[in-house]
């Protein structure tokens, strides 16, 4: 048995010896040229607290069908869970952020607020943003209510309009269901998005 199995593997390693020899590696043939895919539109912007400290980035990438977001905070929020909705303004320049309107599109749209309500969810509902103990939080996720920019999308739904939006992030979870904003509480950190 050893000898058989001994005598497969050579004659395996000897043809792909010969298929080795055999090859063409002198082909003056041009190699296959990959098509560059055009670079999806982005942008990246800092999220402040109230004091005006920089606690971290947000940034969001154009997909085909909405918009991927990610967010990074380096140290300023609580340890736990945090809501966060993208706000109709792109404003965050007074103590409580309340310059950033309500939700994106939400007195437009007259859609109730959460992922989980048969009545939502509007533009402006996003996931839920965990930070650990340290003070670090991060999440990516992707939103088909809404465009980075302008194109065949309805107006109400573009991040990058003549005011712009802003990314708020509250002090508590989203439950995703109750009125108006899933008892996610005060508004703790803003991003302004142009």
């Amino acid at each position: 048995m050893k000898l058989l199995l001994s005598s497969v593997a050579i004659i395996s390693l000897i043809g792909v010896q010969a298929l080795a020899q055999t090859h063409d590696h002198t082909s003056t043939a041009a190699p296959a040229v990959a098509t560059a895919l055009p670079a999806p539109s982005a942008t990246t912007t800092p999220i402040k607290t109230v004091d005006g400290s920089t606690i971290g980035t947000l940034s969001l990438m154009a997909a085909p069908t909405g918009v991927l977001l990610q967010v990074d905070i380096n140290q300023g929020l609580t340890p736990g869970w945090h809501g966060m909705h993208f706000h109709q303004t792109g404003d965050c320049s007074d103590p409580k952020f309340m310059t950033s309107g309500g939700h994106m599109n939400h007195a437009e749209s007259k859609k109730q607020h959460g992922l989980l309500n048969p009545e939502g969810p509007d533009f402006g509902d996003l996931i839920n943003l965990y930070v650990a103990a340290d003070g670090s939080g991060h999440a990516q996720g992707f939103t088909a209510r809404v465009r980075l920019d302008a194109g065949s999308s309805a107006p109400e739904q573009v991040l990058r309009d003549a005011d712009g939006t802003a990314l708020v992030i509250h002090a508590n979870a989203d439950d995703h269901l109750s009125q108006p904003i899933g008892g996610a509480g005060g508004r703790v950190a803003c991003a302004v998005i142009k």
